[in-house]
């Protein structure tokens, strides 16, 4: 890989996403060694010219040479671009860019629900994206989309659960965010739809362990103990991380039974129609 020198992107240090692909790009070459940095440590590296608001939502890459700043998927495109030219010119194509700001941001805002990291530790400077209402309400309605749409093809491949179509699993995964909502009154809206976002991200987590059976169902025909034991490891995975993320956020762990409670009810429902 060809190392853009002597510049230092400004990452997450509480975000495992952040630390993951930053750190690939210094262990492939992509960026020098010092070719990182944390968020926290701007004071302390004099780093001053940067914005620190915008820097939040939009990882930072600092060019010490220049004293310049790129922001968000123009820092991405600059790292990779510099090894493969390519990339960054389809990249800044008008229509190209603006599908690709627009996914930056959709995982920008929603980074802390999609890969929460553990709850900071009093640092004076945190890397916190702002709080976005339209971007957190999409990821839900992609996260409510993608599950139903697993959840109504794997169902149709169970014999016990009778076809309701995907109507009927749209309203189940609404239903859930609304039923544990309920347990979360004396919270306000937004730190409902952080709960929501990460409730959400459990199910989508979920779902995408469901796909390989159903991929694989499509050239063997699995027996139906396959089906069922594997949708209840699949169910028991999501018990433990939804366990772990309410913890995370500090939340009363009442949230997970009442979880368990929906989807026992909704499958009671599901096998008496």
């Amino acid at each position: 890989m060809k190392t853009l020198a002597n510049q230092t992107l400004i990452y997450d240090e509480d975000c495992p996403l952040c630390q993951a692909y930053t750190g690939a790009f210094v262990k492939t070459g992509m960026l020098d060694q010092n070719g990182r940095a944390s968020f926290c440590t701007l004071a302390q590296n004099k780093i001053d010219f940067v914005d620190v608001e915008r820097a939040a939502n939009e990882i930072a890459l600092v060019d010490h040479a220049n004293k310049t700043v790129t922001y968000g998927i123009d820092s991405l495109l600059k790292v990779i671009g510099n090894s493969f030219p390519v990339v960054q010119q389809i990249g800044k194509l008008k229509p190209v860019h603006l599908v690709l700001r627009k996914l930056y941001a959709f995982i920008s805002y929603n980074r802390k629900v999609i890969i929460p990291g553990k709850p900071n530790d009093g640092k004076s400077l945190q890397c916190t994206p702002d709080f976005n209402y339209r971007y957190r309400i999409a990821y839900l309605l992609f996260s409510v989309l993608v599950t139903a749409w697993v959840l109504n093809a794997y169902a149709a491949k169970i014999e016990l659960i009778p076809n309701g179509g995907l109507g009927r699993e749209l309203l189940l995964a609404f239903g859930q965010i609304l039923f544990q909502a309920v347990f979360l009154f004396e919270k306000d809206n937004r730190d409902k739809l952080v709960y929501a976002g990460n409730l959400m991200t459990v199910s989508l987590m979920g779902s995408l362990l469901l796909l390989p059976i159903l991929i694989l169902n499509i050239w063997i025909a699995l027996p139906q103990t396959v089906m069922l034991c594997w949708f209840g490891l699949t169910v028991l995975a999501m018990f433990f991380e939804h366990w772990r993320r309410v913890r995370l956020l500090q939340l009363p762990t009442l949230l997970c039974f009442t979880w368990v409670l929906y989807r026992l009810t909704a499958l009671a429902f599901l096998l008496n129609l």
